[in-house]
């Protein structure tokens, strides 16, 4: 079965140009996009919304959908991640007990910071 998960390309305005948010989760020492498990009950929408807020504390709304990632987990479960590009509406960026730092990052400055090669593509396309 495989475990179904969303989550946000969280994006703001600077003077460069736009600004991608990364966090880091000290579990698996990764730079990622906030993102997680999806509850059964749950549409992948509504868990995006969830676990962004959860791990960053920035409430968002969704801009549009974004492409999608699929790989093996850890546990060699085959999961599935949807994300949305989201813009911070509320909050104040805070970390839940899962994350120890984030960073608003351009595009290309991300690319050199995901730990994942699968990530890349998604933040390189926000440049175009």
């Amino acid at each position: 079965m495989t475990v179904r998960a969303a989550g946000g390309l969280v994006i703001r305005d600077s003077e460069d140009g736009p600004e991608v948010l990364l966090i880091h989760r000290p579990k698996y020492d990764d730079w990622t996009f906030p993102k997680g498990k999806c509850d059964s009950d749950e549409d992948d929408e509504a868990c995006a919304l969830r676990e962004v807020e959860e791990e960053t504390g920035l409430r968002c709304r969704l801009e549009r959908e974004h492409s999608p990632t699929s790989y093996v987990d850890a546990r060699g479960r085959p999961k599935r991640v949807r994300y949305w590009l989201m813009r911070p509406i509320g909050g104040d960026l805070t970390f839940c007990d899962e994350v120890d730092d984030g960073r608003w990052l351009t595009p290309a400055q991300a690319a050199e910071l995901l730990t994942y090669e699968r990530d890349v593509p998604l933040v390189l396309a926000l440049e175009r």
